[in-house]
């Protein structure tokens, strides 16, 4: 099927279409029909299911509507704070989510999409939160930090959506994330997503969701039929580079990512194997932020 029968707007189909998408996954065609509807909900979809349009496009819809209202009353007063607020466990997610709204809301006239994350100086975030803002993708940690300095206003905000909770729930941001929820309208419509809602998350959900709508797209321990997995045995550290060496030479490795256990081996792995010709570059967290953090458009915020 295409996107025409979920009942977007005329805008956001176009957008998709120069995007090059013709036909919605399984959690879209399932997810965003009652999100459309104001319904709250619970899904569980793996990565790579295409998730994250499941919530941006109805939350496009949502700032779409509210130009529309505002048309009509000719009303030119300026909303404070966001209507939509996305909570992501990483700055990595959330910049990754930034950038689906920019490119999903390219025709939305005045489209106004902030990040708010840890590891990025404040000041561009707080030019972002005082102005008008539509969409505000946030981690909980430094959106608890400018909730609790004034500067993040939510009492406007109209969908909540909880990406990946469980993650969130396991890095111990439970009580930011109900501080957060209790700082928006009750009459809110919140979405949830996570690989599992047992335990905590399920108790999370049923304290911020209202008659939730469950869609269940795959389990989270979904077999993957196109990776493959090996074990090689080294006996020691000359052996292990050994090995690296002849995986990284075969014809068929084009890419890859090595992990190591410590800082210091990723410098130095990085620089043996520059050494050796390959094109390469250590990351980790002893790099400055800029460094670590590709620039986008979404960025960008609110400019």
């Amino acid at each position: 099927m295409s996107f025409e029968p979920l009942g977007l707007n005329a805008v956001l189909n176009r957008a998709l279409a120069d995007a090059g998408y013709t036909a919605p996954t399984e959690v879209q065609t399932r997810a965003i029909p009652p999100a459309l509807e104001g319904r709250d909900l619970m899904v569980s979809s793996s990565t790579g299911s295409g998730k994250t349009a499941s919530f941006v496009l109805p939350a496009l819809t949502r700032v779409l509507a509210a130009r529309e209202d505002a048309s009509k009353k000719r009303d030119r007063g300026v909303t404070y704070g966001p209507r939509v607020l996305v909570l992501t466990p990483t700055r990595e997610l959330a910049m990754q989510v930034a950038k689906a709204a920019v490119d999903y809301g390219r025709h939305v006239p005045g489209l106004r999409v902030a990040t708010v994350v840890g590891g990025v100086p404040y000041g561009a975030q707080l030019k972002a939160l005082r102005g008008p803002l539509d969409i505000l993708i946030a981690t909980p940690g430094r959106l608890i930090d400018h909730l609790g300095s004034g500067k993040a206003v939510l009492s406007n905000i109209e969908m909540l959506v909880l990406d990946e909770a469980d993650r969130m729930l396991d890095m111990g941001f439970i009580e930011d994330i109900q501080h957060i929820a209790e700082s928006t309208p009750a009459e809110r419509q919140t979405v949830m997503y996570s690989a599992t809602f047992q335990g905590f998350v399920g108790r999370l959900a049923e304290q911020l969701l209202r008659n939730p709508q469950r869609i269940d797209i795959s389990s989270h321990t979904e077999a993957h039929a196109d990776i493959e997995q090996r074990l090689h045995w080294a006996d020691d550290l000359t052996h292990k580079n050994a090995l690296l060496d002849h995986i990284l030479t075969e014809r068929s490795v084009e890419q890859a990512v090595v992990f190591t256990s410590t800082q210091r081996d990723a410098d130095w792995l990085a620089d043996r194997l520059a050494d050796m010709g390959h094109h390469v570059a250590s990351l980790h967290g002893g790099h400055p932020q800029g460094r670590r953090t590709p620039c986008c458009r979404a960025c960008a915020t609110s400019s």
